[in-house]
């Protein structure tokens, strides 16, 4: 049975946020910005439906689904496009595939002891947060 990921998690650490962000054709300007956030994380994992709130002092992001049924993302706050998700169980892993006109989006999420890790697409980006609630 996969974990429940409900709780708040705190910004850790990041690595390679401006490759990723490259890679996606995202201008100097706001990946320059995106890098400097310190996000933090909000989950509400009810059965098979999630919420997950990505909080910065900027604005946040949020994706409201139902786990293993494909959704329209608006990535507009993030990059202007829209793609088709499904977000499903790989084991202990929660993995989000992406379809649109860009290709290697996605990511995993995992936890190791009270820390929730991120790893975008290919593991070319990672970020770690710490639960504290």
């Amino acid at each position: 049975m996969p974990p429940n990921l409900t709780g708040y998690y705190r910004f850790v650490s990041q690595e390679n946020m401006d490759n990723y962000l490259r890679a996606l054709d995202i201008n100097v300007v706001l990946r320059k910005l995106v890098c400097l956030l310190k996000p933090d994380k909000e989950i509400i994992h009810t059965g098979d439906h999630m919420v997950i709130r990505t909080i910065t002092s900027l604005r946040d992001y949020v994706m409201d689904f139902d786990l293993g049924v494909q959704f329209e993302e608006d990535l507009g706050p993030v990059d202007g496009r829209k793609c088709q998700t499904t977000v499903s169980w790989e084991g202990d892993q929660l993995v989000c595939e992406q379809l649109g006109e860009k290709r290697n989006r996605g990511w995993r999420h995992w936890l190791e002891g009270d820390q929730l890790h991120l790893v975008r697409r290919d593991e070319v980006c990672v970020q770690v947060f710490q639960k504290v609630k």
